[in-house]
C-alpha cells in the first residue's frame, strides 16, 4: 500500500513539472504572494527554454514573444519577492543565469534579431540590481540595529 503512494505521489511530481506556459501562467494570477516568485521565475526558465528552440528553429518572432515573457515574469518574480521579503536570493541568481543564457543566444543570432534580446539582458539586470540592494538593504539595517544597541 506504502509503495502505491510513494508512486502516485511521483507521478504527481512529474505532472506538476509538465505544466504548460499557460497553466503556469494561471497559477501565477491566483497564487499567494510568497508562492509567486518561485512561479513567476519558472515561467521565465520554461519561456527561455523555449526561446532558445525557436530561435534555433528560426521562428524569430515567436521567440521575441518568449523574450519578453522572460522579462515581464522575471520582473513580477522580482516584485512578489521584494514585497515578501522571501526568495530575494534564488530569484537574484535566476536572473544573472537567465542573462547569460540569453547572452550566449545573442551571439548566434542575426544582427537584427539582436535587439530585442539585448534589451531583455538588460531588464533582466535591473531585476538582479534592485534585488541586490534590497538584500543587502537588509542587512545594512540589522547591522544598524546592532550599532545603536
Amino acid at each position: 500500500m506504502s509503495i502505491f503512494l510513494i508512486i502516485f505521489s511521483l507521478a504527481l511530481c512529474a505532472v506538476a513539472k509538465d505544466e504548460t506556459v499557460d497553466e503556469l501562467k494561471a497559477r501565477f494570477e491566483s497564487a499567494r504572494p510568497e508562492d509567486r516568485p518561485e512561479l513567476g521565475i519558472r515561467i521565465a526558465q520554461h519561456q527561455l527554454r523555449n526561446a532558445d528552440n525557436l530561435y534555433r528553429n528560426g521562428n524569430v518572432d515567436q521567440a521575441n514573444a518568449a523574450v519578453n515573457d522572460i522579462v515581464t515574469y522575471s520582473e513580477k518574480a522580482r516584485d512578489a519577492a521584494t514585497q515578501t521579503k522571501k526568495h530575494l536570493k534564488n530569484i537574484e541568481i535566476d536572473a544573472r543565469k537567465m542573462a547569460e543564457k540569453l547572452r550566449d543566444i545573442k551571439r548566434t543570432l542575426a544582427f537584427e534579431d539582436q535587439p530585442p534580446v539585448e534589451q531583455a539582458i538588460r531588464r533582466l539586470e535591473d531585476v538582479r540590481t534592485t534585488l541586490l540592494k534590497e538584500m543587502f538593504a537588509k542587512e545594512n539595517k540589522k547591522e544598524n540595529k546592532k550599532e545603536k544597541k
